[in-house]
């Protein structure tokens, strides 16, 4: 099972992304938790990305293409994997199938203005676990792991929007790219993180 997860930043891809990697025993690989890692390591890709998505921008096709290829080679991906935040655009999406093949593209639709009350209310962790403030109720340490909670850096309103104009320039075209493949379901992402999972279960079950 080879599925790739669309959706604007703050649709709950990440979400929805450790939820079916559980369930159906495949590895969710997130590009940007990738480069958040080496963001945290100070390595020279790192120091770079870190620049780039602070100001709300992408980090170089190129770049990003090695990382998802040099992953998908390793063993845990034999069986199948997800990715969670690649391709983004026309371009990646083009390279990534000169060595992978798609059975599924699943697009979690949620309306900008929801997106940028998700985003600017948006607390992670290191561990990943992410939270709203809204369900905190004044909490500032994660649940799971007990670490500090803290907004990052391109949560900021402004930079949120940035990236949304970014996206709806660079990523929406997928949605044409991969529905003319016959490839593409959208599931209303507007909704509880249970009935999102439910619609994406159906789909996948189907496979």
């Amino acid at each position: 099972m080879k599925i790739i997860l669309l959706g604007a930043p703050g649709a709950g891809k990440g979400t929805q992304a450790a939820k079916i990697s559980e369930k159906y025993a495949i590895p969710q690989i997130s590009t940007g938790n990738i480069l958040r890692a080496n963001i945290k390591a100070g390595t020279a890709l790192g120091k770079i990305a870190k620049s780039m998505i602070d100001e709300g921008r992408f980090v170089p096709d190129e770049v990003v293409i090695d990382i998802v290829k040099e992953r998908l080679k390793e063993a845990d991906c034999k069986n199948g994997w997800l990715l969670d935040g690649f391709p983004r655009t026309v371009n990646q999406a083009n390279e990534l199938e000169k060595f992978a093949t798609i059975d599924k593209v699943i697009n979690v639709d949620v309306p900008f203005d929801a997106l940028c009350d998700r985003i600017s209310g948006r607390r992670v962790c290191v561990c990943g676990e992410t939270y709203h403030v809204s369900t905190l109720g004044g909490k500032t340490k994660c649940d799971k792991c007990g670490g500090e909670l803290f907004q990052r850096a391109d949560d900021n309103e402004e930079t949120v929007k940035t990236r949304l104009s970014v996206y709806s320039a660079q990523t929406e075209p997928l949605i044409d790219y991969y529905k003319e493949k016959g490839l593409l379901v959208t599931i209303d992402g507007n909704r509880s993180v249970e009935k999102v999972f439910l619609d994406i279960e159906k789909e996948l079950d189907a496979l």
